[in-house]
């Protein structure tokens, strides 16, 4: 995939497979939230307060993971436009062929990481 359109394609791709998973999790924590609206707010005595708490904080986690990625392929595309994709941003070597189809986002080589 060593072309540049290859690389522009992969990061647009994953960027909107991101765009998705984010649209989910927010519908997902939208959800969890107006659940939790009718059930009890004592988390420490009712069974299941922990457990839609866990899924709140997970799903709001997830979500933030999620923008972070967001994020990271924003600045993989500007290094694409850029004609600096693919060369790690600290030691200024080639990053692996296989690290990016794996991680389109990478702006780092291995060995930097």
């Amino acid at each position: 995939m060593g072309a540049q359109s290859g690389w522009q394609d992969a990061v647009a791709r994953r960027r909107d497979e991101v765009r998705h998973l984010i649209e989910l999790l927010e519908r997902r924590h939208a959800h969890i939230v107006a659940g939790s609206e009718w059930t009890s707010n004592d988390d420490e005595h009712d069974p299941e307060g922990a457990t839609v708490a866990f899924e709140r904080a997970q799903t709001a986690a997830l979500l933030h993971q999620a923008k972070q990625e967001l994020d990271e392929l924003k600045n993989a595309q500007a290094r694409l436009d850029a004609g600096t994709y693919g060369t790690c941003e600290r030691c200024g070597k080639a990053i692996g062929e296989g690290r990016l189809e794996a991680l389109p986002a990478a702006s780092k080589c291995i060995n930097c990481v």
